[in-house]
């Protein structure tokens, strides 16, 4: 970890958003290292906002309508605060990979090309990616039309846009029904400006997998599985697990890419038991206090690689730890249309490490380092016991202005920005 360094001082870091779970886990990691974090977010109060380990937050244009405006707010920080590291936690590694060179004159920063970030970030791109490498995926199809979509689809599938984050863009059909009613929404969301992806549904475990690269090569590697769905998709409950294939095919993405920072993949262990098949890419570090809990901190090689530096290969993550999200808990449990009864047994799980939760730690909001970390959490809880429903409200804001959209790629990909 940083602090075993010799001469070790603290690193002044900035954090390109506070809204996501990444972020808010980030800063954990970041503050118990002994850094100086601060944060910044289009939204008044982002969960990262909820720290004593955040010095400063910071309100900024939202990338998603003003990517321009977003980008000079980060210089003029960079200017005036001198930073040792600006830290892409989120999607804004997109930007900053498009104008790194600019970026890169000011402070520390670890990114791939902007091509390669592009091929990573794109679920189209990733999926030819894969089919280059030779490396396990579902049976896809690659379409930019409602006809060619629905001569492509076979039920069940997965339907994609290649352009979303945190659950957006993505439909679960198993009929007609549901055909008709995701191609409406592409269709309103010009959804089909852009490709997308049709997916076989294969049955089997959600698993992630998250590396640290430097210049192409890995240098820190975590693999857990999804034992519960959270909100969107998301992580509630995740178990440590060794995946030996998969630390091998993530380094062939990384080498392939030349990829330089942090680089995450989802992938399906099939119940048939025929191996791993890749479905998605996060050119990002995605919620990192798992692996910390799990013995290894990987922002600390990302820092390092920032900086300049070529770290040792990080030692192998435990198996077996378990750890979770009570957020994600609770916003799952009601959009899967759990009622106040259900919804306070979570809670009292939770809080008794019981039933699911038993021999588990929070990740998200660690109240016993971070009291004020309990402020968002306690409110979540609160409003899902007026009204359950209320979770879908509290899922998109989620989805803010912090996020790209397939305008904005469009707006940072053209030869003028």
């Amino acid at each position: 970890m940083m602090t075993g360094r010799p001469n070790f001082r603290p690193l002044r870091i900035l954090l390109s958003e506070g809204t996501s779970t990444s972020a808010r886990e980030a800063v954990t990691v970041l503050g118990l290292a002994g850094h100086v974090v601060d944060v910044c977010d289009p939204a008044t109060a982002g969960l990262a906002r909820f720290s004593r380990f955040a010095r400063s937050y910071h309100r900024c244009p939202g990338m998603r309508d003003d990517p321009g405006g977003f980008l000079r707010f980060i210089e003029g920080l960079l200017a005036e605060r001198r930073y040792d590291v600006l830290l892409p936690i989120h999607e804004q590694g997109f930007l900053f990979a498009k104008v790194q060179a600019r970026l890169a004159a000011r402070t520390g920063l670890a990114l791939p090309s902007f091509e390669n970030y592009r091929t990573a970030h794109s679920k189209a791109g990733f999926s030819r990616m894969l089919s280059q490498l030779g490396l396990p995926q579902p049976e896809t199809w690659i379409v930019s039309s409602a006809d060619a979509l629905r001569d492509a689809v076979r039920y069940p599938c997965v339907i994609k846009t290649a352009i979303g984050t945190a659950g957006r863009g993505v439909w679960m059909v198993r009929d007609d029904a549901d055909l008709a009613a995701t191609t409406v929404e592409l269709e309103s969301g010009n959804g089909f400006a852009g490709e997308v992806l049709v997916q076989a549904l294969v049955a089997g475990a959600t698993e992630k997998a998250q590396g640290v690269f430097c210049h192409g090569e890995l240098i820190g590697f975590h693999a857990y599985r999804q034992i519960m769905e959270g909100a969107g998709g998301g992580d509630a409950i995740k178990r440590s697990a060794r995946r030996d294939r998969v630390r091998d095919d993530l380094a062939a993405i990384g080498r392939h890419l030349a990829w330089h920072g942090a680089l995450s993949i989802d992938f399906i262990m099939p119940h048939d038991g025929s191996g791993p098949l890749y479905v998605d890419c996060n050119p990002r570090l995605v919620e990192p206090m798992a692996a910390y809990l799990a013995g290894v901190d990987l922002v600390d090689p990302l820092l390092r690689v920032s900086l300049g530096e070529t770290p040792e290969v990080a030692p192998a993550t435990r198996e077996g730890v378990i750890t979770h999200q009570a957020m994600q808990a609770l916003l799952g449990g009601a959009q899967r249309g759990g009622a106040r009864r259900d919804l306070l047994r979570i809670c009292r799980d939770i809080w008794c490490q019981r039933g699911d939760y038993g021999g588990s730690t929070e990740e998200l909001t660690p109240v016993h380092m971070d009291w004020i970390s309990s402020i968002p959490l306690v409110m979540t809880a609160l409003l899902l016991l007026v009204s359950p429903r209320l979770s879908h409200v509290l899922v998109k804001r989620g989805w803010g202005a912090h996020l790209l959209d397939a305008r904005t790629v469009a707006v940072i990909e053209s030869e003028t920005f």
